[in-house]
């Protein structure tokens, strides 16, 4: 099983953005423990990150052929303005589980809203990094679970 995970904009400066509010973590370390974590699990994972729109709608749509089985997304404040990046993950025909490090919904108003949440299969928000964890494993029972429908969808024919 391949696992991809996006990290949004301004994603790649944690442990010196605004750590009162997202931590002292940095994205090399957040990727080494999911790593470990997807390890665990026999899950191969691929990291990426841009601070560019486009390009990661254009990660998004290598889901379409089948690259992967599933992904983890922050798409941070694009979350609270890309319809294009909702409409990439609604098409994307795998699950997707959408991370943030910080409550959006105790933050400011317009963090509120989140376009992509609503075509994700849940979100997670608030537990800092140990939220992708959470992704990760939310995102694994998903996976299981499809499989197991599949399975039992191919026995019955």
């Amino acid at each position: 099983m391949k696992i991809l995970v996006i990290q949004g904009p301004n994603l790649n400066i944690l442990g010196h953005r605004e750590p009162h509010i997202y931590g002292n973590v940095t994205l090399d370390q957040i990727h080494t423990n999911l790593q470990a974590q997807a390890k665990q699990h026999n899950a191969d994972i691929e990291f990426f990150q841009s601070n560019f729109e486009g390009e990661i709608i254009d990660k998004l749509q290598e889901c379409i052929g089948g690259e992967y089985d599933g992904v983890i997304i922050n798409p941070a404040a694009y979350s609270h303005t890309s319809i294009a990046i909702a409409d990439s993950i609604a098409s994307c025909g795998v699950p997707v589980i959408e991370v943030h490090i910080s409550n959006i919904h105790a933050r400011e108003d317009f963090r509120v809203k989140s376009y992509t949440g609503r075509v994700c299969a849940g979100v997670i928000t608030g537990f800092g990094v140990f939220g992708y964890h959470l992704g990760l494993i939310a995102l694994l029972q998903i996976l299981s679970e499809i499989a197991a429908l599949k399975a039992q969808q191919n026995k019955q024919q």
